[in-house]
C-alpha cells in the first residue's frame, strides 16, 4: 500500500493562511466594536449613577416678610377746662385767705399764693403737687380752700390750718401756721394775758 504524505502543496497553504487572516480580522472587528460600545456606554452609566446618588440641594425656607410694628399711639393729654369765673362772694373770700408759707408738723411746708392765671383762685403747693383751690366761706366763718378737682381741702382758722384728702377722708398735714396766723396767735396770747391781769387786780382784796 502506498503511503501518502500530507498535502503541503503551495496552493493549499495560501488558502488556510487566508482563512486564518479572515478569522483574525473578524475577531479583531468584534473586539473593536465591543471596546467602542463599552467606551460609549461607560460614561453614560457613570453619569446616571452619579446623578442618582447625588444628594439634592437643601431647599431654603422662604423668608416671610418682616411685619412692621405699628407705632404706638401718642397719648394725648386731657384738655383741662378753666374754672368758672369767680363770683363777687368768691372775690371777697379770696381777700381773707392767709397767703405765704405755712410750717406744719413733721417739718412739712405748704405754700399758698394767688393764682396768676385765674383771678380770685389760689395755687396751693404741697410737696411735689400743686392744686388750684377755690376760696369758700364756711358757715362758721372759717375760710375753706376747695380743690377744683375735688381731691383736697384746706381749712383755715385763726390759730392753724390743715390739709385734708377729700377722697380718703384723711389728713395730709396738720398744725400748719403761716406768718399772719402767728401774728393772730401772738395777739390772742397777749389779749389773754391782759385779761388775766385785769381779773387778778379786780379780785385782789
Amino acid at each position: 500500500m502506498k503511503n501518502f504524505a500530507p498535502d503541503s502543496s503551495p496552493s493549499r497553504l495560501p488558502r488556510e493562511h487566508e482563512r486564518a487572516l479572515r478569522s483574525d480580522a473578524a475577531g479583531w472587528s468584534v473586539a473593536v466594536a465591543l471596546t467602542l460600545a463599552f467606551g460609549v456606554a461607560w460614561p453614560s452609566a457613570h453619569a446616571e449613577v452619579a446623578a442618582n446618588t447625588a444628594q439634592p440641594a437643601p431647599v431654603k425656607p422662604i423668608a416671610k416678610p418682616a411685619v412692621k410694628a405699628k407705632p404706638a399711639a401718642k397719648q394725648v393729654a386731657p384738655v383741662e377746662l378753666p374754672p368758672e369765673a369767680a363770683s363777687e362772694e368768691q372775690i371777697a373770700v379770696a381777700e381773707r385767705v392767709y397767703y405765704g408759707e405755712y410750717f406744719c408738723d413733721f417739718k412739712q411746708t405748704i405754700q399758698i399764693k394767688a393764682s396768676e392765671k385765674h383771678p380770685a383762685y389760689v395755687d396751693l403747693r404741697f410737696g411735689p403737687s400743686t392744686y388750684l383751690m377755690k376760696p369758700v366761706l364756711s358757715s362758721t366763718g372759717a375760710v375753706r380752700l376747695e380743690d377744683v378737682k375735688g381731691t383736697t381741702l384746706m381749712v383755715q382758722i385763726a390759730s392753724k390750718s390743715m390739709l385734708l384728702n377729700v377722697k380718703t377722708g384723711t389728713r395730709l398735714v396738720d398744725e400748719c401756721v403761716c406768718p399772719k396766723q402767728r401774728e393772730l396767735i401772738e395777739a390772742a396770747r397777749q389779749a389773754a394775758d391782759l385779761e388775766a391781769q385785769k381779773t387778778a387786780l379786780t379780785s385782789s382784796p
